[in-house]
């Protein structure tokens, strides 16, 4: 394979770094990240692997920098990711049995949900409202944990709008959503990881370049957006599920 010249990497790093900027505050970092590494001639296999893997250091990073900020919930998503590791490696094992297409329409109508909901209530998320859990919440976050992470390992598009969605509903405050959801996403990302990597479908050499972008920007954005608050990353959220909601809506047509 030949590998890009001094300006491609130079490109690639640049806007990865930014992707990482938005990914590790409300997610959508693929909206960038991977039509890039699709723009320098990875094949559509070796794309989606190699995106994985950088967006991976992303989670990881972004993860440590909320978690150093006191802004996860360790009881819950303590709870919570085994269930999103075991729903992704579930999704990601009969991903390579059964097509994926059938969940485009339902994917647009849930992101346009989403979007509508978050445009509609405008005070979701300005206030920590969540103390704790009941049997019943326990049973319904533990299920929607599940779901989520078979989805991403299954299919994936819009995976954090989701898991950011979840915990307003519940009561967190929007940073404190943002830094549980990436935990949950992290989970579901390893599980995708393993499978490309069983298949060799990871290209090391952009994987490095653009993992190490966006380990840079997911230091700097979980910063950001706790120093800007809920009035930067709801803005934010709102655009990049719109953006996600339009790339589904033509890649269905």
């Amino acid at each position: 394979m030949v590998h890009p010249q001094l300006s491609s990497i130079l490109i690639l790093f640049l806007l990865g770094f930014i992707a990482a900027l938005i990914d590790s505050t409300v997610g959508g970092g693929g909206l960038i990240t991977l039509p890039t590494l699709l723009s320098l001639g990875l094949p559509p296999t070796l794309a989606f692997g190699t995106n994985k893997f950088a967006g991976t250091l992303c989670a990881l990073t972004s993860s440590t920098s909320y978690f150093r900020s006191g802004k996860i919930n360790v009881k819950v998503v303590a709870v919570l990711l085994p269930l999103s590791l075991l729903g992704a490696i579930v999704g990601a094992i009969i991903v390579h049995h059964l097509s994926t297409s059938f969940l485009k329409p339902l994917v647009i109508v849930l992101l346009f949900a989403v979007l509508l909901y978050t445009i509609w209530k405008k005070d979701i998320g300005r206030h920590m409202t969540f103390s704790s859990f009941t049997k019943k919440t326990w049973l319904i976050a533990a299920f929607v944990a599940l779901i989520i992470g078979f989805y991403d390992g299954f299919f994936g598009p819009g995976t954090g709008s989701f898991l950011i969605l979840f915990f307003l509903f519940i009561g967190f405050d929007f940073i404190s959503a943002a830094g549980n959801a990436k935990v949950l996403n992290l989970a579901s990302n390893i599980a995708a990881l393993a499978a490309f990597a069983v298949l060799h479908s990871i290209d090391f050499f952009y994987g490095i370049i653009l993992g190490g972008a966006m380990i840079l920007g997911a230091l700097i954005g979980p910063q950001i957006a706790m120093r800007k608050g809920v009035t930067f990353i709801r803005p934010i959220f709102i655009l990049i599920t719109f953006v996600l909601l339009l790339q589904q809506v033509w890649n269905l047509f």
